[in-house]
């Protein structure tokens, strides 16, 4: 099933089945705690780094329900959703999202990305890293279209039936989002940072780097529609593609085309601006590794000249004057001048564009524009009696998405806004002590997604990060 469908009545394989039962009332600060992480025997994958800082951060923070909250989120990826082995003499990690046995490029990037800066201390943790790594180039040789994939690469989709598209075996789903082969980029590169180890980066995956550039460039469209299309029978409109599969018209100007949003809904307009943000953020950083590793010095000019393009399209058509908030970057755009102006949760998103690394959070057109994605203004922006946050069409009106709070967090230099997300997510977990995909703006209780491990293991990270950076904020 697609992850949509998985609402609150999905099990959580793993944790104790008496969790649904908890009301907030027995979640209150100096009550005891229900266990409700994974027994240990049962764990998929353990790090000694991980497990140390989960003992670091319960006995120096005051806050004792985020303790708990941060251990039961911040391994959530390793405890359940990891398959880890050695392949052909090289490290192979397959990383399901949760709820749903198949590997998307963005979630499993995003899922192990916290514990990049625990790999110094780890080497088991730093060896399925490069798993996941090896895992991804493995899969955009396969199909640089698809957003979600088999470890069995014989297996067919349960999408056969229903989906009008080229879909090999192995391939889960075929929906081309440009953040899809952006992810698996920026994990190489942090990987590379945080350990200065080049052994990933072998002929399969520069292979899989120089198909990410050429399908980056296919979908700028200078030289027609490109060889990939889309078509769903279904009843859900943001699942399929109009015009054939091919997507309402773009006018050619430079920037990339994605027929889906990181959120896997189809984009209105052609031209998804943060996703753009996104590719230009990882050419130049295959271009930063290409300098600096032998094997990847193919990469430097055929990147580079993608990023250019990709650049001086972004200058020219990204921004939108709004009347009320000034210059700001638009949500989508097809080059003959319309705009769809709004955010989703799902990241990249307007919003989560300093922590992708695409610009500094004290620029003025991005501070516009978070002051509209966090307002009224934006459609999917919701308000209501357990906080506020922005949601998406995925799952409908009035559900938040903690991920969205998560990145405000994340992308704000605020004391006061920083405690306010932490507050919000510490009150909005609906008695079960992991995150959701979402929850209804008025009952926490009311959330999609018990297991789904991006949204628990982006917690810890913030968490993390606030626990080094601004402590007095968790006490």
């Amino acid at each position: 099933m697609e992850r949509r469908h998985f609402l609150q009545q999905a099990l959580f394989t793993g944790a104790a089945l008496s969790v649904s039962k908890i009301g907030l009332s027995a979640i209150m600060p100096g009550s005891d705690f229900p266990v409700v992480r994974i027994p240990e025997a049962q764990r998929k994958f353990k790090s000694k780094a991980v497990e140390q800082t989960i003992a670091q951060v319960k006995k120096n923070i005051g806050n004792k329900e985020i303790a708990w909250l941060f251990e039961n989120c911040f391994p959530n990826t390793l405890d359940t959703t990891v398959d880890f082995e050695i392949i052909d003499g090289k490290p192979d990690t397959y990383v399901i999202t949760g709820d749903i046995d198949a590997m998307w490029l963005r979630d499993s990037s995003a899922q192990v990305w916290p514990y990049l800066p625990l790999t110094k201390d780890d080497k088991d943790l730093q060896q399925m890293i490069r798993g996941v790594i090896h895992r991804q180039a493995k899969f955009i040789i396969l199909d640089p279209y698809a957003n979600a994939f088999y470890k069995d690469l014989n297996k067919v989709s349960e999408w056969k039936h229903t989906d009008i598209t080229t879909m090999k075996p192995g391939i889960h789903e075929r929906k081309w989002e440009i953040d899809s082969l952006c992810y698996p980029i920026r994990l190489a590169h942090g990987y590379w940072k945080e350990t200065g180890d080049t052994s990933a980066f072998d002929a399969e995956f520069v292979e899989a780097m120089h198909l990410i550039i050429k399908t980056f460039t296919e979908q700028q469209r200078f030289d027609g529609k490109g060889p990939y299309s889309f078509q769903r029978t279904t009843a859900w409109a943001t699942d399929g593609v109009p015009m054939a599969g091919y997507g309402y018209p773009a006018r050619p100007n430079g920037l990339i085309c994605s027929m889906f949003r990181p959120s896997d809904d189809a984009t209105v307009f052609p031209y998804l601006i943060p996703s753009n943000f996104f590719a230009l953020t990882s050419l130049k950083q295959l271009q930063e590794m290409g300098k600096s590793i032998a094997a990847m010095k193919s990469l430097v000019a055929p990147a580079a000249a993608l990023a250019t393009s990709v650049e001086r399209a972004l200058n020219t058509y990204a921004t939108f004057k709004h009347d009320t908030y000034g210059t700001m970057y638009a949500f989508e755009t097809n080059g003959f001048g319309s705009v769809n102006l709004m955010d989703d949760a799902n990241i990249p998103s307007l919003l989560s564009l300093p922590y992708l690394g695409a610009m500094k959070q004290s620029d003025p057109i991005y501070q516009n524009t978070r002051r509209y994605v966090l307002s009224p203004d934006n459609p999917f922006f919701f308000k209501g009696k357990f906080g506020e946050g922005i949601g998406g069409p995925h799952i409908g009106l009035d559900m938040i998405w903690p991920m969205s709070i998560v990145m405000r967090g994340l992308t704000s230099s605020n004391d006061s806004e920083i405690k306010w997300c932490i507050e919000t997510l510490q009150k909005t977990h609906g008695g079960t002590g992991f995150m959701h995909e979402s929850y209804h703006k008025d009952d926490p209780t009311n959330f999609t997604r018990k297991w789904f491990a991006w949204s628990n293991t982006i917690f810890g990270e913030f968490i993390l990060k606030t626990y080094h950076k601004k402590p007095a904020l968790l006490s």
